[in-house]
C-alpha cells in the first residue's frame, strides 16, 4: 500500500468525522424564536395574534427573541414597520409612547420626487420648508419657513403620492396644515439613521 494513498484516506475520515460533529451542533442549536405573524404599523402595540413561532437552525450572529419570552413582548409598540414572515428582535420595539409632551403626528402626502430619498425610514430628521408663494400681483415671495420633524414612517404603495408620517411640534402643525393644503411644502433630509 501506498504511504500517500494512507494518508489521503486518514484526511478524507477526519474530514467526515469534522463534518458530522458539525451536522449534529447546527441540529442542536435549533431554537423557537418568535416571528411576525401579520403586518405591525409602526407605534402599534403587539398582540398574541401579531405573533407566531417559528424554529431556526443556526443562527450565529442573529438575535431574536426566544417564544418563552412572549408575555413580555405583548403591550410593546412596534417601533418600526414588522413584516410578516421576520424574526422578531428587541430592536424593533418600545416601552416608549411614539409622542413626546408638546409633539403631534401629521401625515403628508407628497409627489414623489418631492422626497429627498428612496425611502424614508423611522427616525430620520428632515426639514419641511415652505415654498415660495405667489402674490396677487404675479410677483413670487422669497421669504422661507423651516419646521423640524422626526419621520415616523412612509408609504410608497401608490405610485402616484408617497405619504410620510412625521411627528413634529404642536405649534408648528397648523403652519404646516396650511402649506400642505397649498401644496407648498418641501422635505428635506436633515440626518439619517
Amino acid at each position: 500500500m501506498r504511504p500517500g494513498l494512507l494518508g489521503l484516506a486518514v484526511l478524507l475520515i477526519a474530514l467526515g468525522g469534522l463534518g458530522a460533529a458539525f451536522a449534529v451542533t447546527s441540529v442542536r442549536a435549533t431554537g423557537t424564536y418568535l416571528a411576525i405573524a401579520r403586518p405591525v404599523a409602526v407605534g402599534a402595540e403587539l398582540s398574541r395574534d401579531d405573533l407566531m413561532s417559528v424554529q431556526v437552525a443556526g443562527g450565529q450572529g442573529l438575535k431574536p427573541i426566544d417564544v418563552d419570552r412572549i408575555d413580555e413582548m405583548l403591550g410593546k409598540r412596534a417601533a418600526v414597520t414588522l413584516t410578516p414572515g421576520t424574526l422578531l428582535t428587541e430592536a424593533q420595539l418600545t416601552d416608549e409612547p411614539m409622542l413626546g409632551s408638546g409633539q403631534q403626528q401629521l401625515a403628508l402626502g407628497v409627489k414623489p420626487y418631492g422626497v429627498p430619498s428612496r425611502k424614508l425610514r423611522p427616525g430620520d430628521k428632515v426639514q419641511l420648508m415652505s415654498m415660495p408663494a405667489k402674490t396677487t400681483d404675479g410677483r413670487t415671495t422669497s421669504s422661507s419657513t423651516r419646521f423640524n420633524a422626526t419621520v415616523v414612517d412612509s408609504d410608497t404603495s401608490d405610485t402616484s403620492i408617497v405619504t410620510v408620517y412625521l411627528v413634529l411640534a404642536t405649534r408648528d402643525v397648523p403652519a404646516v396644515v396650511a402649506l400642505a393644503a397649498e401644496q407648498r411644502v418641501a422635505i428635506v433630509l436633515t440626518g439619517s439613521v
